[in-house]
């Protein structure tokens, strides 16, 4: 009997933000790290809760939220009615590196 192929697939990363929170370069620069860290080659998805074309799945996070294949890395779930900023801040590096393995 062969032995059955690992398909290893990337994770999917994406930052929910909106222009001028002050917290969103720090987000971006932790994803940045997180991956290097990782030894995955991702790419980062940027969807701007204030830009027409964001999907409307994206507009009940907080800014800034980092989801990895779809879940908040921090394990909170969309619940905010309009724009906002997080409460809790910026994901560590730790945080979502542990989201990538």
């Amino acid at each position: 009997m062969e032995a059955e192929e690992r398909v290893t697939r990337s994770p999917q990363i994406e930052l929910v933000y909106f222009e001028g929170c002050p917290n969103a370069l720090q987000a971006r620069e932790n994803i940045k790290a997180a991956v290097e860290a990782s030894g995955h080659s991702v790419a980062c998805t940027e969807w701007d809760l204030m830009a027409e074309s964001t999907p409307e799945v994206f507009r009940r996070y907080g800014s800034p939220t980092v989801l990895v294949d779809g879940r908040d890395v921090t394990g909170d779930g969309p619940a905010n009615a309009a724009m906002a900023c997080r409460s809790d801040g910026v994901p560590s590096v730790a945080t979502i590196a542990s989201k990538l393995t």
